[in-house]
């Protein structure tokens, strides 16, 4: 697929052909406007479609021989459901990657402590998860970023690299923030869009269906459905044979 600025000098190209060809013979109005919907639509969709790497390089899946998947979560730590989370991850001997939001970090420092004790790993998914985050300015994010790495640091006692975006959007603005902060992006290839199917055993099979070695899953631990989901899709992974791993294991970093 190609990337943002290789399309947007294609748009450029075009239009300076249409121009041309508009100098010497009138091409209709409607050519203009056709090509911009084009260029526009194209931009809004590599926002959301991960797997394109439309704006900046994403992390979708892992690199190892083994039958190995990373589950991860978003949006915590929440005071109830991530505890319940941790208890069935230890009891199924499974490691998790969790994507903390900074001010919930700054609410519940000692449940992300936890996450660490029990060896997960934890992950910058910016500090206000703004519901505008998309149409912040580099600066603002770049601060976002900055001041979650903070938390973060004072937790694990480690420097952050991994980051996700809201809502798993991106634009310039957020790739020019992440090149700036050198944080890689990570992303899934299996989402299971839990927070949106109310029903559990639904939400497990389309993981199930989507499963296979390497994936990222992507779930939330902020609802009260996920504590279910979560055993139930550990215990299918375990019967299967996957090991469940943080992301840096699964992409041999550590």
């Amino acid at each position: 697929m190609l990337k943002f600025g290789q399309i947007t000098v294609l748009a450029a190209v075009a239009l300076l052909i249409i121009g041309v060809v508009d100098f010497f013979s009138e091409i209709s109005p409607v050519l203009y406007i056709a090509l911009l919907l084009l260029w526009l639509l194209i931009v809004a969709l590599g926002s959301f479609t991960l797997r394109w790497g439309f704006f900046t390089t994403f992390i979708t899946k892992g690199n190892q021989t083994e039958k190995q998947v990373a589950i991860t979560f978003d949006d915590g730590p929440h005071p109830e459901y991530t505890l319940e989370i941790l208890k069935l991850l230890k009891s199924y001997n499974a490691k998790a990657t969790f994507f903390c939001i900074g001010k919930n970090l700054e609410k519940y420092p000692k449940i992300a402590q936890q996450l660490i004790a029990d060896g997960h790993s934890l992950g910058n998914h910016s500090y206000s998860h703004a519901t505008n985050f998309g149409f912040f300015r580099k600066k603002r994010i770049v601060e976002e970023l900055a001041k979650t790495d903070v938390l973060l640091e004072k937790i694990t006692g480690s420097k952050n690299v991994w980051f996700r975006p809201p809502y798993g959007v991106t634009n310039p603005s957020i790739a020019k923030a992440v090149k700036e902060t050198n944080h890689n992006v990570v992303g899934w290839n299996v989402r299971s869009y839990d927070t949106v199917i109310k029903n559990p055993t639904k939400v497990v099979n389309r993981i199930k269906k989507r499963v296979s070695p390497n994936a990222i899953i992507l779930l939330h631990d902020t609802h009260s459905r996920c504590p279910e989901i979560v055993e139930r899709l550990l215990q299918f992974l375990k019967k299967e044979g996957y090991q469940t791993v943080t992301v840096e294991r699964l992409l041999k970093k550590n």
